[in-house]
């Protein structure tokens, strides 16, 4: 055991590393709320780490967007507490929290030019104009619109606006960056290149931040880690890969498009019967016959003559979608196959993988 001056040392550089680790994070503790007497937050609890971006995953409606907004100091919440670095914030209102909040209608002054809108919350901190002009350089830098100072931002376009916004939520340096739909109104080409300068500058950065959002690809991609909201509860969380692959339940495999979702019925040599056919799933699960369960048939599959998990039906619906061709036979299943196939026509397609949800 080191003793002395070493130990002292050794001593001080631990508990360096511990207070290091526990620095900039944000606690939701059993955060609740109603709406017209029905609840929308039904306790939720969950810790954004240092340098994180945690994705807040969920449809319309389901709470996540709420949750942001008490999370900002915007609205209250009825029970529970928020913690940034072990202290409450209950107590603080929004502007002293210090967090950069970030809408989907970009939220930009018409009358101000490109570097006036990201100077804004510069000048309500009252900082020096040295400084605030260092900062707003700084911040369109970031965003790729160094050029674009001088311009008001009605001449700019959709994902320039963006950036803007963008722009002016890094500027204030904030602990924690909030992001509310930011990028639900822009064409899927324009998004997922904003996407991928988005990542970029949060690993740059190194600010801890929160991201809701309806779409899973978008949560996907920007995300180490996903938490999925339903009905006011949080059904799962864990990486995009570990969500992806084990879905708990019926409702997350068909909210995240993972496949066909079927209700069956367990039989007496453990297969499953479904409306769709009879599968044999490879779970590892027990299940007594006569058990209600939901398979997920993964949609990866072979055009094959017969087998297990085999479905036989005509093809429904074509469609080309870059490296595959997605299939919808006449009872509803969905394939994607990597061979074509003609409408109309009568295919047996083998379904590669098949998952019992419960």
């Amino acid at each position: 055991k080191p003793c002395g001056r070493h130990g002292r040392r050794l001593h001080l550089a631990r508990r360096a590393i511990l207070v290091y680790k526990t620095r900039n994070m944000l606690e939701a503790i059993q955060i609740r709320k109603s709406y017209e007497g029905r609840p929308l937050l039904a306790g939720i609890s969950f810790t954004v780490r240092a340098g994180e971006t945690l994705g807040l995953l969920g449809p319309s409606g389901s709470g996540k967007s709420t949750l942001l907004r008490i999370l900002a100091g915007l609205e209250e919440a009825e029970g529970g507490d928020m913690r940034w670095d072990g202290e409450s914030l209950a107590q603080v209102p929004a502007h002293k929290r210090n967090f950069g909040l970030m809408f989907q209608d970009y939220a930009l002054f018409p009358h101000l030019t490109v570097a006036g809108n990201v100077a804004f919350g510069l000048k309500m901190q009252r900082l020096p104009k040295a400084e605030t002009a260092r900062r707003v350089a700084e911040g369109l830098g970031q965003v790729g619109l160094a050029e674009f100072s001088g311009r008001r931002v009605t001449d700019l376009s959709g994902g320039e606006q963006q950036r803007v916004a963008l722009a002016r939520t890094l500027a204030p340096r904030p602990r924690l960056l909030m992001f509310d739909e930011p990028l639900g109104a822009l064409d899927r080409s324009l998004r997922e290149q904003l996407l991928g300068d988005l990542r970029a500058i949060l690993r740059a950065t190194g600010v801890p931040a929160l991201y809701v959002t309806h779409d899973q690809e978008e949560a996907f991609a920007l995300a180490g880690r996903v938490i999925l909201l339903h009905e006011g509860r949080i059904v799962q969380q864990g990486t995009p890969a570990e969500v992806a692959a084990r879905p708990v339940d019926a409702w997350t495999a068909r909210f995240l498009g993972l496949g066909n979702v079927l209700a069956g019925t367990v039989a007496p040599d453990g297969r499953v019967e479904t409306a769709a056919g009879t599968w044999r799933p490879a779970c590892g699960h027990a299940h007594a016959p006569g058990r209600e369960v939901s398979l997920l048939v993964r949609p990866e599959a072979d055009l094959a003559g017969d087998g297990a998990n085999c479905a036989s039906g005509r093809a429904a619906d074509v469609i080309f979608q870059k490296d595959h061709f997605r299939v919808t036979l006449e009872n509803g299943l969905v394939a994607r196959l990597a061979r074509p196939v003609n409408e109309g026509e009568l295919v047996t397609v083998s379904f590669q993988v098949v998952e019992c949800l419960g």
